[in-house]
């Protein structure tokens, strides 16, 4: 098949699962023991030229296969596709996926299916880059802002952001961004690190990893709480005579507490000098972490990781709750929304620094910060990528940290492909590792 004719012919799906819970790697006080889990897929086409499109949804173990199967709903959608038509305009897709009606009433817009959306949609965008030859932030930033617009979808954004003011966000972007591509290949981008913050880690565990964390480059680093004020005391503390008076220390409480106490509990917290207080309660609230936000400053409050769409995203902006957004590569409808958020985002002046970590995603979403930017805020200023220093050997294009910061990609493509012999090994229940541990 010539690759002018092509089209996709299959959709794979495997239930991956890594079993970090053994080492309460990934720990926090809403999540004690998480196997961080990707539910994968693979877009294989008839063109000749051997690629294919990756992509994931992160979960933390059981589960993963209803993640999978979500996926597997989606096949009939993708399959039979032309190639070139998908990879030219990733947004039609994207409203095909959001607008099937019956698949559309599961959410809408949230949860299982709309992460499966935006995994297909990943993957499409990775096959996209890897066609064009460039990285997934060089297809972005050397995009026309036109074309861009056209990949988003601005229903329920009007009253916040219409497509002549993105439009207008995203040629201003343009000046200067040679000039800054040339930077970011030469230094990098900003990191912050949460290795040595998980909860179930002890002190000596967290003071080493502090200490490590600053000789290698980080100025930030990141501790999770809300299990138990006396520990987090103790912890931040401990914290805090590690890497001195001069590094920010981020904490996280991963949605553990109403609204009240989320106050209560961050000016308890204060006197250690805190950046930001990330999910001090349900990412649901809007209205919940605008109190907390006035309450709590001068720390800064961030969230987004687990926020389901654009909508929320608008409304935390509208009604000033955040200090810091905080997008996920996974979490909602792939590149093309993530495209309306860090629009929305600087419409609004507000920094954004990426939830990153888990199975992968430190590998994707350098690309969308670097493309930010690149051709959209034009600074690195009061932002900076969240980093986890564990399971970026099993992806072909493994994130690089450099004195404190990500060296940009340079391989086409949206960096989601993971070795098959990772895939064989933690696929689930019948992989080598697992049906050894499940007598499988």
């Amino acid at each position: 098949m010539s690759a002018a004719g092509a089209r996709i012919t299959a959709l794979d799906t495997h239930d991956v699962r890594f079993p970090t819970s053994r080492e309460l790697d990934g720990s926090d006080a809403m999540n004690p023991d998480p196997d961080y889990s990707a539910a994968y897929l693979v877009l294989r086409t008839d063109a000749g030229d051997g690629l294919e499109g990756h992509g994931f949804v992160f979960t933390i173990g059981r589960g993963n296969e209803v993640q999978v199967a979500a996926l597997d709903a989606l096949r009939e959608h993708v399959v039979g596709r032309p190639v070139a038509e998908l990879c030219a305009d990733p947004g039609a897709l994207s409203r095909a996926l959001v607008g099937d009606s019956q698949l559309r009433w599961l959410g809408p817009e949230k949860g299982v299916m709309h992460m499966a959306i935006g995994a297909v949609l990943n993957a499409v965008w990775d096959l996209a880059a890897k066609r064009a030859g460039l990285p997934l932030w060089r297809l972005l930033a050397e995009a026309e802002p036109e074309w861009l617009v056209a990949q988003v979808d601005f229903r329920y954004l009007t009253d916040a952001l219409t497509p002549e003011r993105a439009l207008e966000l995203l040629r201003r972007g343009r000046a200067g961004a040679a000039e800054r591509t040339a930077a970011l290949l030469r230094s990098g981008y900003p990191a912050y690190t949460t290795s040595p913050g998980w909860l179930g880690y002890d002190d000596a565990k967290l003071t080493r990893l502090a200490r490590q964390a600053v000789a290698d480059g980080f100025t930030q680093i990141k501790l999770k709480v809300g299990a138990d004020l006396a520990d987090d005391v103790r912890r931040l503390r401990t914290a805090r005579a590690a890497v001195g008076p001069d590094v920010r220390i981020a904490i996280d409480a991963n949605q553990r507490w109403d609204v009240a106490e989320a106050v209560e509990w961050t000016n308890a917290l204060a006197g250690f000098d805190p950046y930001w207080i990330e999910e001090p309660t349900s990412p649901d609230d809007v209205l919940g972490h605008a109190a907390v936000r006035r309450a709590v400053a001068p720390v800064k409050v961030a969230t987004g990781e687990h926020v389901q769409n654009r909508i929320v995203f608008k409304q935390l902006l509208q009604a000033g709750a955040v200090d810091v957004l905080q997008l996920d590569a996974v979490r909602v409808g792939g590149v093309n929304e993530n495209l309306a958020i860090l629009l929305l985002a600087a419409e609004f002046g507000v920094p954004v620094c990426p939830h990153a970590g888990g199975v992968g995603l430190c590998e994707l979403v350098r690309h969308l910060s670097m493309f930010d930017y690149v051709a959209l805020s034009g600074t690195v200023e009061d932002r900076s990528i969240e980093y986890v220093d564990h399971l970026h050997q099993h992806f072909t294009d493994p994130v690089v940290i450099t004195d404190g910061r990500y060296a940009a990609p340079t391989a086409p493509g949206f960096s989601a492909a993971m070795h098959r012999s990772s895939i064989d090994t933690y696929r689930y229940p019948h992989g080598t590792y697992w049906a050894k541990e499940l007598g499988t």
